[in-house]
């Protein structure tokens, strides 16, 4: 608590690293081990209920934006766009990448991981950047969290694959941003960001694959997630804006 209360975007700072070592080294361990996703899987459970202990013993769920929304569902088009941003794969093809125990496994970690980097992203990193500068706030966060996704590289993704992902999370970082700023809650990106990345182990494209090629289909079904996205955002973006509260 004292390194938040002294620099809340350096203690974001330090949770990323933390997150993106941690999540690095528990990846090998799961290899050596035998079994996929085991140790990021405790790892990130481990992170998530820390950082839950944290946020509710200094009473920050409001600041964090871990409460109810303040917009109504119905002003929110039901989250209808999240739906079909994050499951437009599986409009082109569903299966399942792993086996059921390793899918289970991913499952489970992947829901700690909207957790965990939304409090960090969102709730942290933002939120101290905004203090000072809200339009700040909202690009270096957003930017921060895409390239972020780069750390892939070293854990054995290829360029290509690891270019789309950057480029799809920084809009999806602009997007959830301000869900946040008009929703004061970022509940509604935890489950979007849960969602999406659950739903990557179960979606194949197969449909475009066989049409297009691997690569040619990836960009396609990326550029329908980035045009819903940014319609989205601009609906988004238009709606009555709120100050962040304390």
């Amino acid at each position: 608590m004292k390194l938040f209360k002294k620099n809340e975007v350096t203690f974001a700072v330090v949770l990323i690293v933390i997150y993106v070592v941690g999540s690095s080294v528990m990846q090998r361990i799961s290899a050596a081990v035998g079994t996929e996703f085991i140790a990021e899987m405790i790892f990130c459970a481990a992170m998530a209920v820390g950082l839950a202990v944290f946020i509710g013993k200094n009473g920050l769920s409001g600041y964090t934006g871990l409460k109810k929304p303040e917009v109504s569902a119905a002003k929110m088009l039901f989250y209808i766009p999240l739906l079909l941003i994050g499951g437009c794969g599986a409009f082109f093809g569903m299966g399942m990448e792993y086996g059921v125990t390793v899918s289970i496994l991913r499952t489970v970690m992947m829901i700690f991981v909207g957790f965990i980097e939304e409090v960090i992203f969102r709730g942290f990193l933002f939120r101290g950047i905004a203090k000072r500068d809200l339009t700040r706030g909202v690009v270096i966060s957003s930017l921060t969290f895409g390239i972020g996704h780069f750390v892939n590289l070293l854990n054995g993704s290829d360029i290509f694959g690891s270019t789309i992902q950057v480029i799809y999370a920084v809009a999806a970082g602009f997007l959830l941003v301000f869900i946040f700023l008009r929703t004061q809650s970022i509940i509604p990106c935890i489950v979007f960001h849960s969602f999406n990345n659950c739903m990557t182990a179960f979606t194949t494209a197969d449909r475009l694959i066989d049409r297009f090629g691997e690569n040619k289909a990836v960009l396609l079904c990326v550029g329908i997630q980035l045009a819903v996205t940014a319609l989205y955002l601009i609906y988004v973006m238009r709606l009555p804006k709120k100050e962040l509260h304390a």
